[in-house]
Formats: structure tokens, sequence, C-alpha cells
């Protein structure tokens, strides 16, 4: 708590401040920044050194980037208000998320359709609150330095939660960017040895000019997580007066839990850069500030792409229990290199489409241990080159497409493909705007390297004669804006499907499943008050291999309204998270995964999470205070996520997140 409390101010105090501009170098912004800001907003003095401190009105644009080439993806700033109390819950910003309990323990989306597939780095997998691909990475370009501190905590020393991230990125010109993040998470645990230490710090930067363009990214994770195994016994939850006899009560931190001295370890990191090269021409375009005046403008037509990823991950499995001790490691080593040309959309009137290809070869290393006492190493190498292009659709307002595809050439690529399209058509239907979107994708894939290899002293697999898994991927959208209305639905038809067995060991379906899944959003508005309502309905077509909820249910009523002046918005409201009971995966701390329950079967569901919030914000400040978990003791209590891990009880939780723009 006092090392967040130091970061917080340091960062505070040393953050740039106004920026010092001689007035000549004005006009180097970008033309179209320069024209958002309102000259009114400046206000300018004269130092001895005749510099002029100007003050700007705060502009900037965000955006991401994809994962083969690079592309530029525009991205809305996370600024808004609206279900900021949810950002750090471990069940998600709606509750889709099943969990062991603690801040930044393993957790796995009930929701079918929301499940990426297994990694490289499968033991990071579990942890999607913390750990961030580069393609989840936001660039920021500014015309002055933008600053976020994010502080949450439920002001519990002993047992509780603390999480503090930072942002900031600054323009060294008009196309140069860079900047760095940190994030640190420390959740004590309300029940014992279930502590998660976490920290992440990156450096980041990019460059946007009309012929070169760069995306540079670094971060690096320590993640240290401790192991209980689960609560002894369920009935300390479900039926306390048998176990205290009716004379006690028991604290949560007195519950007993299966394991008192094991440890997971994760740490990672990666280096993400990509970059292009335009061949293009210059032409005079109407100036949009000066009706009558042209202005000249570089018009992008062919792209030479190139992506590099170097990677490496190591997790270590530790534990000094008096009759399970081990000492389990393994080590990824991975270096991606993509190389691609692309003939960019717009460039005349009969390009009406891009058009893009590339080839990409990963090399990737395995280090095992060789026996049970851990005495050598396994080594494994793979290499996999795919060919791979896209033709879409990004510009205009009526109809948008993707269609994207590779297929495997050499090493374990070889018989793997991956084809997936999507399109959105937008149009006015009576004073309503109508969005469809349709998305499809076909896959034949070889199970992860984890699913296929893994030793160490209680788990062993060498999973050669794994098949490759097909999936074939039909969902449907339709969203209606004055409604406030969306719906989804979609079908999933998989041939060996590979999971985690009741073992916890991996294993493969032969035959078909089949999943069906529909989402119905529904908001409703009254004046100040608003109900937002969210359902899941899915259906496996073997419950026994792949176990899901058939309802999963969010609801937010709240009212929505301005405070002092009309300068504070309030959001004062509760919101529930629901679903029906099923058989949900178990978690084991050897392989650090979620997999079928074993022999001894229980139900998870059935039971409401409820909290209660006020959510502010006053300018550039947002704030919440949040009773979660309120109805915990109310009805019959089953309040578990996963088997043997109950979630913690009533809780009061704060959060902050302030943006500087100076």
């Amino acid at each position: 708590m006092k090392r967040i409390q130091l970061l917080f101010i340091l960062l505070l105090f040393f953050r740039p401040g106004t920026i010092a501009q001689n007035t000549s170098s004005l006009d180097g912004f970008d033309r179209l920044r320069d024209q958002q800001v309102d000259p009114a907003m400046r206000i300018g003095m004269q130092d001895s050194s005749n510099v002029e401190i100007i003050s700007l009105a705060a502009r900037m644009y965000a955006w991401k980037i994809s994962e083969e080439l690079g592309d530029i993806i525009p991205a809305p700033v996370d600024t808004t208000l609206h279900l900021f109390q949810n950002t750090n819950l471990m069940e998600g910003m709606r509750g889709s998320y099943n969990h062991l309990g603690n801040l930044g323990s393993p957790r796995l989306s009930r929701i079918f359709f929301e499940r990426p597939p297994a990694s490289s780095s499968l033991f990071l997998d579990p942890f999607s609150i913390f750990f961030t691909q580069p393609w989840d990475h936001y660039f920021i370009n500014s015309n002055i330095p933008y600053t976020n501190l994010t502080y949450h905590t439920n002001f519990d020393k002993q047992d509780g939660e603390d999480r503090f991230k930072a942002y900031f990125s600054v323009n060294a010109n008009k196309n140069l960017a860079f900047g760095f993040n940190f994030d640190y998470l420390y959740g004590r645990g309300y029940y014992q040895n279930q502590s998660t230490s976490f920290m992440k710090g990156g450096l980041f930067g990019s460059y946007t000019g009309d012929r070169y363009k760069a995306h540079f990214i670094y971060n690096m994770f320590n993640m240290k997580m401790q192991e209980n195994g689960g609560i002894t016994d369920d009935r300390y939850i479900t039926a306390p007066e048998e176990m205290s006899e009716g004379r006690k009560e028991y604290r949560t931190t007195e519950i007993p839990v299966n394991l008192t001295r094991t440890w997971n370890y994760n740490k990672n990191f990666y280096v993400h850069y990509t970059h292009r090269y335009n061949l293009g021409f210059k032409k005079e375009i109407p100036d949009p500030k000066k009706q009558g005046d042209t202005i000249e403008s570089f018009i992008p037509v062919t792209s030479f792409i190139h992506t590099v990823r170097i990677e490496r991950s190591r997790h270590k499995f530790i534990s000094e229990e008096r009759d399970y001790q081990a000492l389990d490691t393994t080590t990824y080593t991975g270096v991606k290199n993509t190389f691609g040309i692309a003939l960019l959309e717009g460039f005349n009137k009969y390009a009406k489409a891009g058009l893009a290809a590339y080839i990409s070869h990963k090399n990737s290393r395995y280090a095992l241990m060789d026996t049970i006492d851990g005495a050598g190493n396994a080594k494994y190498k793979e290499n996999e080159v795919f060919l791979g292009g896209e033709l879409s659709k990004r510009e205009g307002n009526l109809l948008h497409y993707r269609v994207w595809g590779e297929v495997g050439i050499a090493g374990q690529a070889g018989g793997q493909f991956r084809i997936d399209g999507d399109m959105d058509l937008n149009f006015r239907l009576f004073n309503d705007t109508v969005n469809l979107i349709a998305r499809s994708s076909i896959t034949n894939t070889l199970p992860a390297f984890y699913m296929r290899h893994y030793h160490s002293k209680y788990f062993r697999w060498d999973n050669e004669g794994m098949n490759k898994e097909f999936r074939s991927r039909v969902e449907g959208e339709l969203n209606i804006d004055r409604w406030g209305a969306n719906l989804k639905a979609g079908v999933e038809n998989i041939k060996n499907y590979t999971y985690f067995d009741g073992t916890a060991n991996p294993a493969q379906s032969g035959s078909h499943i089949q999943v069906l899944s529909a989402t119905l959003s529904q908001n409703f508005r009254a004046g100040i008050f608003h109900w937002d309502n969210e359902v899941t309905w899915q259906k496996s077509g073997k419950e026994e291999i792949l176990p899901l909820p058939d309802l999963s249910v969010y609801s937010n009523l709240y009212l929505d309204t301005k405070l002092a002046k009309k300068v504070l918005s309030l959001q004062l409201g509760a919101d529930v998270r629901y679903f029906t009971k099923y058989k949900a995966p178990a978690y084991t701390p050897a392989v650090q995964q979620f997999h079928l329950q074993g022999e001894e079967q229980m139900d998870i569901g059935g039971f409401p999470v409820v909290n209660i919030y006020a959510n502010f914000h006053l300018k550039r400040t947002r704030f919440f205070v949040m009773m979660s978990h309120v109805n915990a003791g109310m009805g019959s209590p089953n309040y578990f996520m996963a088997p043997h891990y109950p979630v913690n009880q009533s809780l009061l939780r704060f959060g902050l997140s302030w943006n500087f723009f100076d």
C-alpha cells in the first residue's frame, strides 16, 4: 500500500508541466490538430529568454494496431463515466467471468464466444485482467502531454486489494510520440494463502509520417500468486452453522484451506515493432478550413510492411507442502517476423478496397524439465511459416468489410489455416440508425504447445498424436441506437475440441460439438432513470466436455444526473450479475489452468451478486464509491465462482482516475 501511494505522489508532482515552445515552431503541430485548437484557449506570456509559454486546449486521438500488419485502428480513449466502477472487478465489466475470488487470480469467461484460443504462453492466458498483448495497447497523439493516473482500493491494509496504474504519452513533434505505462496490483486475500503481487512496466513510441509509420512496444510482466487450493469444506460458506455447531462465526481468514506454502510465478517480456513505408503521390485537395482554397496532401498507394515480435515467458510452480513438494519450471522463447505488401484503399475512385499479402515465420523454443527431480532440460524447437492476405474496405459510412486468411506452408504450420470475415452495414430506418454486422470464421489449427507437451513432478504429457482442431463459426449482430437494443446470435461447430479433463490433463473430443449462443442487450431510459440489461443464452452439445450455463444475466439500475451547477456528473445505482447452475470448470494450481471437475461434482451458480455504487465525474477526474456483494449472507449462500473457491464477502471499494493535459 505504501509503495503504491509513493508512486502516485511521485508521478503527480514530477509529471511534465506546460509546454514551452518558441512561437516560430508552433506550425510544427499537425495541421489537422492545429485546426482543432481554439486560439482563444491559448494564453501566452514572454519569459526572460523571449520564449512564449502557451497553454493549449487539449486535443488528442487514440488508436490500436492490428496483430499481423500493424494497421492503425481508431479507438476511443477510456474517459467515460459509465461502468467505471466495474473496470477492476474480477468478474469483468458485466460479470461474465468465473474466478478464484481474489484480485488478480485466474479467471475464465462463462460466455464461450468470448474465450480466445490457447496461446504459446498458456500460463498467462487466465490472467486477462492484467496481461495485455501489443494489439491491446492504446497509442495517443496529442498536442500537449497526456497523463492518466488510476487507483483502486478497498481501504483494508490487512486483507484488502490495491491497484495503481499510470500512463504517460507526449509528442516530440506532430508525428513522433512516446511514453510509458505502469501497472501494480496487490491482492492480499480475504481467505488464507491467496495473495497476488503483479507488476507491469512498459515503454512505447509511434511515428505517423506520410511516408513512414512505425509503432514500438516493450512490456515486462512479473506475476507472483500464492495458491491455497480452495477451502477444505464448502459448508463453511453454504452451512456455517454446521461447522461451528451454532457457537461460533468464522471470519474468512479463519476458514481452513488445502495449501499453505505453494506459489505460481510468471515472468514475461516482449518487444513488438511494426513499421511500413508508403509509396504515393501528392495531390491538391480542398482546404477544410478555408472555403475555396486548396492544400497539398500526400495520397499513399502502396505500403511495404515489416513486423517483428520477440517474447520470452518463464513459468515456475513451487510447493513446500509436507506431502506435496515440487519445483517445476518451463521457459518459452519466440521470435516472429512478418513481411507484407499492401495496395491501399481510396487512392483513386476505382480503388474501392484495400488488398494486402504477407509471409510470416515464427521460431519457438521451449525448455521443459527432463526428469521429475528437475535435472536437465528437454528442449523443443518449432518453426511455422504462413502465407496470408487481406481484402478490406474501411472507408465510407454505408458498408465496411474485411476478409482475412492465412495458410501454413512449412514446419508445424503445415496443414493449418485460418479464415475470418466480417461485414457491417449502416443505414437510416425512419428516425433510427440501424447497424447490421455479420461475422464468420473457419480454422484448422494445431493445439498449443503446452497442450501437447509439459513435464513437471506431478504432471507429464507428450501428446504427439493430437489432431488439429477444426472450428467453424457464424455470427450475426443487430444494433438499433434509438431503441438502445443490441442482439447477437451465433453457432459454432468444433471437431477435436481440446480441453483439460477431470484429472487436469489435456484431452481431445473426436466427435463434433456444437455451441449455440444468443445475447440480447436492452437499455431503457426515462428522464434521469436508466435500466441497462444483458442476457446471454447458451447451449453446449456436450455438457460433459464443454459445460456452459444456460443463462448469464447482468442488470444495472441507476440514475444519471448533473449536480453543482451541472459540472459534477453522478450515476447512483445498483447492479446484479447472475448465472444458472452448471458444472463449472475447477482449477488446479499445479498446472494453473481451469479444467473439468473430477469424480466429485458440484454445481456453481444460482446465486446473485449485487453491488451498489455512486459514480462521479468532475472535469478531468472520475471516482466512485461501491459496496460490492451487499447481499452476502442473505438467502441460501452459495457464492462460488469456481468449485471450492468462494468470492469475497461485502467490501467497500473506491476508485479514482485522473487525467492531466499539461
